[in-house]
């Protein structure tokens, strides 16, 4: 049986832990379960020191209920977190979906002011938004520098492509979050932009030095610290001329020489998901614990096993690898941390009402969707697009499990469908639109003769890595553009994608471009192509099933 003095240990330990849940209440609900625990797991953590959750999945209301639930198993306050980079929506049904950091980075080159307010009420819109749903750490801004427009992973969740750019915007981001009451956490230290590989899949591999770093990377993350950001994530990169030995989260050269010391960080660091492969596929779960704590993180998050987990780390502090005041230190700081979040969520008669199970997004949160759309939607030559009763609506999406901008009730479904055209959507589970030929690799005998509406949801997206078709695309808007099969092309997600349509696409042919995927970028550019208001169609439903 334990001793009293271990099972103290143990309760310390687990304290520094960040486990991932789901956010509906059901077991059987859970979309992940390899990675999310299950209720009775989760209980027994909480129960016994567990420091904080990050949530995934459910409903807004579900998420209050949920993020009460969890409190209540513990016997201390914990961290309840979630990655709601682009909005609450992002992640949680019926809170806003915000369009991409990108949106702002791409519009301060043409309006840095009204950017930089915009950047504060994204945050904001997070802010409120998440407090109401029970949360209190938010897991961005993202202050990677997207300086390599091939990054499969970072890409349009960047604040923009400069160092200042994103300084300034993820600052202002920044104030806006925390004026809300909710914690902040600068991502990925020291620099994820530049990589040409994703961390979720392998690890990615980067030559710069400090100098640099310097000049690039660490721009952003001295402004937040400055400004006095609350928490700091990890990359999972190896920078070679650093520490040619070990990744960033594992670097004590880089985590503790450089962020704290050098720096001057104060606040928490936190580690990205230990389950990712750039350190799973290589790092058992006890080694990358203990190895990440070793380097100088408060908090470990998301391990494989956290149970295995909690125990390298006793094991290592009772070995007298890691000295006792490496874990009271980080301790002392989640504890402040803790004390300075705001916990009264329903302090004035607006905030009451934005509780109610009924109301969640305000009118200011609509205008701000809106705001944001307008200024970032392009569409070239909407009057020539030619409309038919044989106009084939192709749609491309990188995953439908979920699918957060696309059901069926989208926009880019219903509009077309009200003007007869027959809908093909392509997604990694379905049957391949392609044939073995890089001239012509659209299989058209399985599609259909067209002509063709192109709607290409394409962005890069965290485990999506190099597996993204783009070259194929590219090839694919030229093949019908030889045929006189295509009628118009809709991309929505990446700015670096639909620059390199515009290389090859004929003038003639209607292009547009959304960085936002939600519903309400669709809507804007069909309505414009189509020529309908198109409000109609969304509101009702068009497919009764029993």
């Amino acid at each position: 049986m334990p001793s009293n003095e271990f099972v103290k240990l143990r309760e310390k330990v687990a304290e520094i832990f960040v486990v991932r849940a789901s956010g509906y209440l059901l077991d059987s609900q859970r979309q992940y379960p390899a990675w999310e625990l299950s209720n009775s797991k989760l209980k027994t953590l909480l129960e016994n020191g567990l420091g904080g959750v990050i949530l995934y999945g459910g409903t807004v209301n579900e998420i209050k209920e949920r993020s009460r639930n969890i409190q209540n198993w513990s016997k201390h306050p914990i961290l309840i977190s979630a990655d709601v980079e682009e909005g609450v929506g992002q992640r949680f049904e019926g809170g806003s979906f915000l369009p991409p950091p990108m949106t702002l980075g791409l519009n301060y080159l043409e309006d840095s002011e009204e950017s930089l307010l915009l950047a504060e009420e994204y945050g904001k819109c997070i802010g409120t938004q998440a407090r109401r749903c029970g949360l209190n750490w938010v897991l961005a801004p993202v202050c990677d520098v997207n300086s390599n427009p091939l990054n499969p992973v970072i890409n349009m969740r960047a604040w923009g492509t400069d160092p200042l750019t994103v300084a300034a915007l993820v600052c202002a981001f920044n104030k806006g979050l925390s004026s809300q009451g909710v914690m902040g956490c600068a991502k990925h230290f020291p620099g994820h932009g530049d990589t040409k590989v994703d961390s979720h899949l392998e690890l990615p591999l980067l030559d710069h030095d400090f100098s640099r770093l310097e000049e690039i990377e660490l721009v952003p993350f001295k402004a937040l610290i400055d400004q006095g950001i609350n928490s700091v994530m990890t990359a999972h990169v190896l920078f070679r001329n650093i520490d040619p030995t070990n990744l960033a989260t594992f670097s004590k050269m880089i985590v503790t020489n450089l962020l704290r010391q050098k720096l001057g960080f104060n606040g928490l660091i936190v580690t990205d998901a230990l389950i990712m492969r750039a350190i799973s596929e290589s790092v058992s779960c006890a080694e990358s614990a203990v190895m990440a704590f070793e380097a100088g993180a408060d908090l470990i998050l998301m391990p494989e096993d956290p149970f295995q987990a909690i125990d390298s780390i006793v094991e290592s502090i009772m070995d007298g690898k890691v000295p006792i005041s490496r874990l009271e230190e980080s301790l002392q700081r989640r504890r402040r941390a803790m004390s300075n979040l705001t916990t009264n969520f329903a302090s004035s008669e607006k905030e009451a009402e934005c509780n109610d199970v009924l109301i969640f997004e305000q009118p200011e949160d609509h205008s701000l969707v809106k705001r944001l759309i307008d200024i970032s939607v392009q569409i070239n030559k909407p009057s020539h697009m030619q409309i038919s009763g044989d106009l084939i609506n192709l749609i491309t999406v990188d995953t439908v499990l979920p699918c957060p901008y696309f059901n069926n009730s989208s926009p880019a479904l219903l509009i077309p469908q009200e003007y007869g055209c027959k809908t093909i959507l392509c997604h990694p589970f379905g049957v391949s639109p392609w044939q073995d030929n890089d001239l012509e690799p659209l299989a058209l005998e399985r599609l259909g003769q067209g002509p063709f509406l192109l709607q290409l949801f394409v962005r890069g997206n965290p485990f999506r890595g190099n597996q993204d078709i783009n070259e194929r695309w590219i090839a694919a808007v030229e093949q019908l553009q030889r045929n006189e099969l295509l009628s118009a092309v809709v991309v929505y997600g990446s700015f670096y994608f639909w620059k390199e349509l515009h290389q090859v696409l004929t003038p003639s042919i209607p292009l547009a471009y959304s960085p936002g995927q939600m519903r309400q970028a669709q809507l804007k550019i069909l309505q414009s192509l189509f020529k309908t208001s198109g409000h109609d169609l969304i509101d009702k439903n068009v497919e009764f099933t029993n």
